[in-house]
């Protein structure tokens, strides 16, 4: 240990968070003290006379605060999608956020074109019940055009008290005018873990977001279906649609439930040597010190239950570790279409000013030593969602389609939305038409992901596999 050690925080979300669960580890590492380097005498001269033109000949005074700052954060933001400039504001925000609670309208969100784009509204929030949607353009906050505005900027001007009203001014594909909507902001609690038992036997666990209670309540999630069930389960759904990601720990401890004790889950490599991780299915690696087992509460027999995992566009980041790990080893059947493509750990590296910056420092790397940078990964079995129209599809923004994303290290990567389309290298995809609303409560559009095989057609895929993995398992006995 030196006495330069930094504090790091593993950041594996896909976009920010308007309103939304800015959720960060707490693991520390050594930081190693920076290698000397030369100054780029030359730039640095430019910058000063450019700092010094604008502080002369500007339209307006400028303050030096906010010229510098301005400065780093588009030195952050040109390297690529997730590397950003905090202030002490914002990063407070970020801390505050891993308790899953936060204030805001309930909108993940990332950059495109200048613009602020809508990854998906957090279900149960005051976006997704305005009737916000995935793809949705921001172009106005208030009276404030976004074009220009950092990531940060836009979300600390979508946050404010509860109960006090933004107007959030939207572009949308086939919309020939902007779209007006305005919100009251409120105290978002999201639910990291929402199970059910879908009949007897067969158990459901959607997981929103990874946060700091994750694995804990998934445990208690598989106990209390089992203990519903009054027997161990026959197969269990794992549902990572839409889940933006969260703590790397987290990722870990799911991941845990179900592989060997000690089975690698994920590694990590970049350039310091703090950024080099091998993290396996063990507690000193998902669980707070200090703290007992998260994971001890869970049914032995989960670590065997025939197991199918949901993904989608929609699945970045933690979801995809867990996705490629449960892949790797054969843990579980993946169904659904392939995934956002983020493999990259952002750190939060506190600074003196109290604030702080989130900088990409790795890439993550699945046990296999697959990297899923601007890919994602490829279900074992391609269902698409009967509910996604085309034009739903055309706005779905993944990783490949963000501006500076990073390369993938293996030269694997998919096609971006301007390219032609590549075949999914598997078997054709399953579809159906679109089902018809159902009468009762699961086809009210409060509640778009209680889960109903009936309504879901991905689900119930999952459920069918679940069941004829268990036949197979009766004539192999």
């Amino acid at each position: 240990m030196t006495s330069h050690r930094m504090k790091k925080i593993a950041w594996l979300a896909a976009g920010a968070l308007a309103g939304g669960a800015l959720t960060l580890s707490v693991q520390a590492f050594a930081g190693k003290d920076p290698t000397p380097t030369a100054l780029p005498l030359n730039e640095l001269r430019t910058f000063a006379e450019v700092f010094g033109r604008i502080k002369q000949d500007y339209v307006d005074p400028v303050d030096d605060k906010k010229l510098i700052t301005e400065a780093i954060k588009g030195m952050l933001s040109g390297l690529d999608p997730h590397s950003d400039y905090m202030d002490a504001d914002a990063f407070k925000e970020l801390r505050e956020g891993t308790q899953g609670e936060f204030g805001g309208l309930g909108i993940e969100i990332g950059a495109e074109d200048g613009l602020v784009k809508v990854v998906s509204p957090i279900e149960d929030t005051p976006a997704q019940k305005a009737g916000i949607k995935s793809g949705d353009l921001i172009i106005k906050i208030d009276d404030t055009p976004v074009r220009g505005l950092s990531l940060n900027d836009a979300v600390k001007r979508m946050r404010g008290k509860p109960g006090t009203k933004v107007t959030l001014t939207i572009a949308r594909k086939n919309e020939t005018k902007p779209l007006v909507f305005t919100l009251n902001r409120a105290i978002i609690k999201t639910k990291s873990v929402k199970f059910k038992l879908l009949e007897p036997g067969y158990g459901y666990v959607r997981i929103t977001q990874f946060q700091e209670h994750t694995t804990e309540n998934l445990a208690e999630a598989v106990a209390s279906m089992t203990k519903q069930n009054k027997q161990p389960l026959k197969g269990l759904v794992l549902d990572l649609r839409d889940d933006p990601g969260g703590l790397l720990t987290s990722a870990v401890g799911v991941s845990a439930a179900f592989l060997p004790k000690d089975a690698l889950v994920v590694y990590t490599e970049g350039r310091t040597a703090d950024a080099k991780m091998k993290l396996t299915a063990s507690p000193q690696n998902y669980g707070r010190p200090g703290m007992p087992d998260p994971l001890s509460v869970l049914p032995q027999e989960t670590h065997k239950v025939p197991l199918v995992v949901l993904v989608n566009g929609g699945s970045a980041s933690a979801s995809e570790i867990v996705a490629g790990a449960l892949q790797d080893h054969k843990r579980a059947v993946l169904v659904g279409t392939q995934t956002f493509g983020k493999g990259s750990v952002q750190s939060i590296l506190p600074l003196g000013s109290a604030g702080g910056i989130k900088l990409t420092t790795a890439r993550y790397f699945t046990p296999s030593g697959r990297s899923i940078q601007a890919k994602g990964i490829v279900p074992d079995v391609v269902v698409e969602d009967a509910t996604v129209t085309a034009a739903d599809q055309a706005l779905r923004v993944r990783e490949v389609d963000l501006e500076n994303h990073l390369a993938n290290p293996n030269g694997d990567e998919a096609p971006a939305k301007a390219a032609k389309p590549a075949k999914p290298p598997v078997a054709t995809p399953l579809k159906q038409d679109a089902p018809k609303p159902q009468d009762d409560k699961d086809a009210s559009p409060d509640n778009p992901r209680e889960p109903n095989p009936k309504q879901d057609y991905q689900l119930s895929q999952g459920l069918n596999i679940l069941k004829v993995q268990q036949i197979l398992i009766k004539q192999g006995n």
